[in-house]
């Protein structure tokens, strides 16, 4: 599975973004997906994740009550709705499919094997 992420850019604190991330496998349908992110001399972090069914959807606590994730089988993208921007999110997000993600691993990169480029969020202050 081939991922394409896309919709980063600059946005002011208190704006919204939204990334997109657009699979090029019509095995799309039966893989979880999730959104990480990497912060300038940070470890990668987990962000969100989405079952192949649509739900149900696991929020990180950072982000909880701001992102959303969602996604479009049909369309074989992922979304992550992104609102009340802060400078603490800037970092760079990856998409990333798995079709083992369970419960336990949900929140781990190791539960993902097919990984996006990623694109770059920069939220001024």
């Amino acid at each position: 599975v081939q991922l394409q992420a896309s919709g980063g850019g600059l946005v002011q604190a208190g704006g919204s973004l939204r990334l997109s991330c657009a699979a090029s496998d019509r095995t799309f349908s039966w893989q979880h997906m999730g959104w990480f992110r990497q912060a300038p001399g940070k470890e990668r972090e987990f962000v969100a994740t989405i079952r192949w069914r649509g739900s149900p959807k696991y929020h990180a606590d950072s982000v909880r009550g701001r992102f959303s994730i969602h996604r479009d089988n049909a369309r074989k993208t992922v979304y992550l709705q992104m609102n009340s921007l802060r400078p603490e999110d800037t970092a760079v997000y990856y998409c990333a499919a798995g079709s083992s993600v369970i419960h336990s691993n949900r929140a781990s990169q190791t539960a993902y094997r097919y990984w996006g480029q990623g694109t770059l969020v920069t939220v001024s202050s």
